[in-house]
């Protein structure tokens, strides 16, 4: 395959998974409450940064984007770490001095125990004032070690998974609650992209996108589908486009201040979504089921490039997370494989793809699933997997000069 100069190949990660949830965190109470797998230390990563930079570089993979944990670094409202900070600035260094370039996130899925407590993004002050502090500290003490950031992850998934019954904390199931996060969550991500332009390196959204598709006329399926389009599609995406947020139930929100926020539309993709007579079930009927109950279905990436395309013409995608939870790295290698030609098969339809991200690089600790699933195309014990050949592969050929 043939790919654009200066195609971004990378790997990701988040520091709860690769490092294990930091001690003044609402992670580390869930685990220890007994609903969540204990994490430890991750995939030990916190003490294998250096030999992790180098593997990726050996793949090709010249880029990485981490997450640098709020909790660890503010554990206390108004303390800063002085230990963490020194940590996460030794991790970027080692991080260029191997020819990788990292790219930081902010919030992935979670927040210091103090934020927590106070009500988190249910509370618009907490987002407005000790949200705003820290993207301000984050630009200020790392941005000269940064070299691309992702703001939040996934907004639209962690309203759902926090907020609507799906075990993570704080462990409430209230719709209110759910679209209230959700709101709050794309108008953090979008303010937060604002401020980190100004260090002069490239921002990229992550939303988790997944083609929705309704497999009967049932009125329940319609209300469904267009719900989860209004979630997962209309509200960010309106918001960049137009710099206005709707979100199902609540008084939209005029911000031109956030229209084009982001330098590139990033976004998650792990399967295509169907809705049967009012519940979300794996799409294509036939496709295999993977461990976490996705449907494994590569060619679902296409549409999502196809849609981002129609929706934002003219504006940079990227792939910011693609990959599959297994033991079989065989279907890992498939997956990667056809995901890569779907991409590549939408870079020729005209579609201005930049980069993707693959998750992730070791395997880590998978949330509420512990160490049993695994994404990594490298195990734990720092081993390659045969999957991660492809990524080296293709990472090689778009180094090679045009013929």
């Amino acid at each position: 395959m043939r790919w654009p100069d200066g195609f971004i190949w990378g790997s990701g990660a988040s520091s709860t998974q690769s490092e294990g949830a930091a001690p003044a965190s609402d992670w580390r109470d869930w685990e220890r409450a007994g609903h969540a797998p204990l994490s430890g230390d991750g995939n030990g990563f916190a003490a294998r940064y250096a030999e992790d930079f180098k593997l990726l570089a050996g793949l090709g993979l010249r880029h990485h984007r981490l997450s640098i944990d709020w909790a660890r670094v503010e554990p206390e409202p108004g303390r800063h770490d002085p230990a963490a900070i020194a940590h996460y600035r030794d991790v970027l260094a080692a991080a260029l001095a191997a020819g990788v370039e990292p790219w930081v996130c902010l919030h992935h899925f979670t927040l210091p125990r103090w934020f927590a407590a106070g009500g988190g993004f249910l509370t618009d002050s907490n987002r407005l004032n000790a949200w705003a502090r820290h993207v301000e500290f984050i630009a200020e003490t790392f941005g000269d070690l940064v070299r691309g950031w992702q703001p939040v992850n996934e907004t639209n998934y962690y309203a759902f998974a926090a907020y609507l019954g799906l075990g993570w904390p704080p462990g409430h199931s209230d719709f209110a609650e759910c679209v209230q996060v959700s709101q709050a969550m794309q108008l953090a991500t979008a303010e937060a992209a604002v401020r980190l332009k100004q260090t002069g390196a490239p921002v990229a959204s992550i939303f988790g996108l997944s083609d929705i598709q309704a497999m009967d006329d049932a009125p329940e399926t319609s209300r469904l589908a267009a719900l989860l389009n209004d979630l997962n599609w209309r509200a960010g995406l309106d918001l960049f486009r137009d710099g206005i947020l709707r979100v199902p139930g609540l008084d939209l929100v005029e911000r031109p201040d956030l229209a084009g926020s982001f330098d590139l539309i990033g976004f998650s993709f792990y399967s295509t979504m169907g809705v049967r007579r009012g519940f979300r079930v794996p799409y294509p009927p036939d496709a295999p089921v993977s461990p976490l109950g996705y449907g494994i279905w590569a060619d679902g990436l296409g549409r999502v490039l196809d849609r981002l395309h129609q929706m934002l013409p003219g504006t940079p995608l990227l792939v910011a997370e693609y990959g599959i939870g297994t033991s079989d790295d065989t279907e890992r290698a498939a997956y990667l494989e056809r995901g890569l030609q779907v991409t590549n098969d939408a870079i020729g339809r005209g579609i201005d793809v930049r980069g993707l991200f693959h998750w992730t690089a070791v395997d880590n600790y998978e949330w509420l699933h512990g160490f049993d699933i695994q994404f990594g195309i490298i195990d734990r014990d720092r081993h390659l997997r045969p999957s991660a050949r492809i990524l080296q592969r293709e990472a090689a050929a778009a180094a090679q000069p045009e013929p």
